[in-house]
């Protein structure tokens, strides 16, 4: 389905947020929008939609605007969220834990089913149903469990080590909530959840304001 070899960032990060628009729309049983709330949603406008869409191809009717259930699957075929992701979590601390018990996860398709830590006291450990394995062990669980992905929710010092194991074992993709910067090759792509950008993003935009 897409048209292009290289499809801006920015892109992708907002056809996540229609995704999540049009999710709402379906529940709501609205049938048929346009590219305006799709636009309003991300703080653009509908011409950028437009263009966003046109990566992939058209979608729209003349005329009509959007259904909403062809274009929420098309969108998930575009960002492969129409399958089941098999992830490994590194780091089984407070946030690790947390995430392991965030139902949203399964419901996306993003499916933990490695947990791993490099504190004796808690290998063994089951937690949330799933023992907890020593991140040695990477290596042979990675291909074991079919793993794809990994997230890592390790203290800062520990992050890169816990990429080297995971990109090791095989790990293409990688999401950091460490505030470490991590040195990955060229094939490993690696995405950051850093809280405090956003708010230092709002402190920021409050201040200037005032």
């Amino acid at each position: 389905m897409q048209k292009y070899d290289h499809i801006p960032r920015a892109t992708i990060q907002r056809l996540a947020t229609y995704m999540q628009v049009l999710e709402t729309m379906k529940k709501d049983n609205i049938k048929i929008t346009s590219s305006e709330p799709l636009a309003t949603a991300c703080d653009v406008n509908a011409s950028q939609v437009r263009k966003d869409l046109a990566y992939f191809g058209e979608f729209g009717v003349r005329g009509v605007g959007y259904y909403v259930d062809y274009l929420l699957d098309a969108i998930k075929d575009c960002l492969h969220a129409n399958r089941e992701w098999r992830t490994a979590l590194i780091g089984v601390g407070n946030l690790g834990r947390a995430l392991l018990n965030h139902q949203e996860f399964n419901r996306r398709g993003i499916r933990i089913v490695g947990a791993f830590d490099c504190d004796p006291f808690k290998i063994g450990e089951v937690a949330y149903g799933l023992e907890i394995f020593c991140s040695k062990r990477l290596q042979e669980k990675v291909p074991e469990l079919g793993i794809e992905l990994g997230i890592i929710t390790t203290p800062p010092e520990r992050a890169q080590r816990a990429a080297d194991q995971l990109i090791e074992a095989g790990v293409k993709g990688i999401l950091n909530f460490s505030s470490a910067r991590i040195v990955t090759p060229n094939h490993v792509y690696i995405e950051y959840v850093d809280f405090f950008h956003q708010i230092y993003s709002l402190t920021f935009n409050i201040s200037t304001k005032n």
